[in-house]
C-alpha cells in the first residue's frame, strides 16, 4: 500500500481529503502546517507528498524548498493542492519543482488521477533519477485539464508585454499564435460598416486570446489592443493542434469553454439590440467592474469610449447617462476613475 503525506492546515478538508485518499486504498499521514510536513516528510518518507499553499509556520513553497534540498526526499512526486488559481502562482510551484498542481475545489476523480500518474511516473523513471534531478513540466502527453494546458503555456509559452494602447494582432492579419492573457485586460474590436469601432469582447488574466479555428489558419476575426498594461504567453497554432491531437479530453473542455464565449456574445448583442441606454451604460458599467476587479468596489479606470463601444451607445449618450447615475448616487466620477456606488441598483436599472 501506497503512503501519502498530506499538508492542509483547513481540518476539515484535510479530514475529507484523507477519507477520500483511504477509501482509494492508500495510507494517508496528515499534518496541520508546513513545519510538521517537513518532519513527517524526512520521517516518513511517503511514496507522494500532497500539500496546501498557504499555511501558518511555513507555506507550501517553503516545504517543496526544503524536501527538494534533502538528498532523503528530493525525488519524492510533490502535488499542490490550492486555492490559488494565478498562473503566475501555478508557475512559481512548477519551476519549484512540483509535479503536479491542482486547484480547490477539486474533483475526487482528478485528485486520484493526479496521484495514480504521478505514482506510475516515479515507478517508470526508478532510479533514472540520478545526480541532476529531472525537473518536473507539464508536458505535452500528461496534460488532463484545462488548467494543465494554462500551465504549458506559462511553462512553454513565449512571454511578452504590452503598454497601454499597444496593439496584439489586427483584423485580417494571419492568425498563427495564441495567447494566454496572464495579467492585463485586452478589448476585441471590429468596425462596422460606418467605421464605428465595436468592442466585442473584453479578456483578462486566464483568458485566452486569439483563436479563430482549430485546424486551419483563418485570417483574425477582431483587433486586440490592451486597456491596462498587459502580460501573456503564446504559442504557435501549430503547437497547440499537436496538444489537442494527444488530448481529447482537453479538446472538448475547450470546446465548451468557447461556447460559453460565444453565449455570452450573444447576450451582449441582444443588450445592444434592445435594452434603454440606462441599461446599456449600467450593464456595461457592471461587466468592466467584473473584469477588471475581483469585486465591484474599487474605481475602475476606462474610457469614455471603450465603455461606449461595448454598451453599443454614442459617447456622447454614454457621458449623459453617467452624469445621471452621479446624480442619483450610483456612481461616483472622478476624472477617468468610476466607483459603483450601489451596486444592487444598478443591477436593476431599466
Amino acid at each position: 500500500m501506497k503512503t501519502i503525506l498530506l499538508i492542509e492546515d483547513d481540518k476539515a478538508l484535510r479530514e475529507n481529503t484523507e477519507e477520500l485518499l483511504e477509501l482509494s486504498n492508500y495510507n494517508v499521514i496528515t499534518a496541520p502546517n508546513g513545519k510538521i510536513g517537513i518532519q513527517l516528510g524526512i520521517e516518513k518518507l511517503p511514496d507522494i507528498i500532497i500539500c496546501d499553499i498557504m499555511m501558518p509556520e511555513v507555506d507550501g513553497y517553503g516545504v517543496l524548498k526544503n524536501l527538494s534540498s534533502d538528498e532523503r526526499t528530493k525525488h519524492i512526486p510533490f502535488i499542490f493542492l490550492s486555492a490559488i488559481t494565478e498562473h503566475k502562482e501555478i508557475r512559481k510551484g512548477m519551476d519549484l519543482g512540483a509535479d503536479d498542481y491542482l486547484t480547490k475545489p477539486f474533483e475526487e476523480d482528478d485528485l486520484i488521477s493526479a496521484v495514480e500518474s504521478r505514482l506510475a511516473k516515479a515507478k517508470l523513471l526508478g532510479g533514472m533519477v540520478g545526480d541532476g534531478a529531472l525537473k518536473s513540466e507539464a508536458s505535452e502527453e500528461e496534460m488532463r485539464t484545462l488548467e494543465e494546458l494554462k500551465a504549458f503555456f506559462n511553462q512553454n509559452g513565449e512571454a511578452s508585454s504590452f503598454g497601454i494602447g499597444k496593439t496584439i494582432f489586427k483584423e485580417g492579419s494571419r492568425s498563427d499564435t495564441i495567447y494566454l492573457v496572464l495579467k492585463g485586460l485586452i478589448k476585441g474590436h471590429t468596425m462596422d460598416g460606418d467605421g464605428k469601432e465595436l468592442i466585442t469582447s473584453l479578456y483578462h488574466a486566464d483568458d485566452f486570446l486569439g483563436f479563430t479555428s482549430f485546424v486551419s489558419q483563418i485570417p483574425y476575426q477582431e483587433s486586440a489592443t490592451v486597456i491596462e498594461d498587459a502580460e501573456l504567453a503564446a504559442i504557435s497554432n501549430q503547437n497547440l493542434q499537436e496538444i489537442l491531437k494527444k488530448n481529447n479530453t482537453i479538446s472538448l473542455q475547450l470546446m465548451e469553454l468557447l461556447s460559453q464565449n460565444i453565449t455570452e456574445i450573444k447576450a451582449q448583442l441582444f443588450q445592444m439590440a434592445y435594452s434603454s441606454v440606462r441599461r446599456k451604460t449600467a450593464q456595461t458599467l457592471i461587466q468592466f467592474a467584473q473584469v477588471m476587479n475581483t469585486n465591484t468596489e474599487g474605481s475602475i479606470k476606462i474610457s469614455r469610449s471603450d465603455l461606449a463601444s461595448v454598451a453599443g451607445i454614442a459617447t456622447e449618450s454614454l457621458i449623459r447617462t453617467l452624469s445621471g447615475f452621479k446624480k442619483e448616487g450610483l456612481i461616483e466620477i472622478e476624472g477617468r476613475n468610476i466607483k459603483i456606488k450601489e451596486l444592487k441598483a444598478l443591477q436593476y436599472v431599466n
